[in-house]
């Protein structure tokens, strides 16, 4: 399975991740998943979230996650996830995920499994700015 990951204080460009997409003439599913900074958290209305992360432990998170994601979802060709780190505002994309695979049945529960995982495992902590 091939595996990409981004931590990153540049805006999600989702076009040009699409645009560089690769996948072999087996594959029948690419899924995208864009996670949305949306202007409320706990009910008191934000700017943005301030994301952090220790990413040496992030990155090994993350990469363990991706060899569980293998060997749970065999078929799958690859793994895209780009998470952004530091001032997201509302409506900003904070996390965009790809999952190739050969039906969409598996690709749908690749994504859920691993956005779900990663929230619970990878050190990325995130602190909402409260609107002006």
């Amino acid at each position: 399975m091939t595996r990409s990951l981004s931590l990153t204080t540049d805006p999600i460009n989702e076009p040009a991740l699409v645009a560089s997409r690769a996948m072999g003439a087996g594959m029948g599913a690419a899924i995208t998943f864009s996670g949305v900074v949306r202007g409320s958290e706990a009910g008191e209305p934000i700017a943005a979230i301030d994301y952090e992360a220790f990413v040496p432990m992030a990155e090994r998170q993350f990469n363990l996650l991706f060899d569980q994601l293998a060997e749970r979802w065999p078929t799958l060709e690859s793994v895209r996830l780009v998470h952004r780190l530091g001032v997201v505002r509302v409506n900003e994309a904070s996390l965009w995920v790809e999952i190739i695979s050969p039906h969409r049945g598996e690709a749908f529960a690749a994504c859920q499994w691993l956005i779900e995982e990663m929230k619970r495992v990878v050190p990325i902590w995130k602190r909402p700015l409260a609107s002006a």
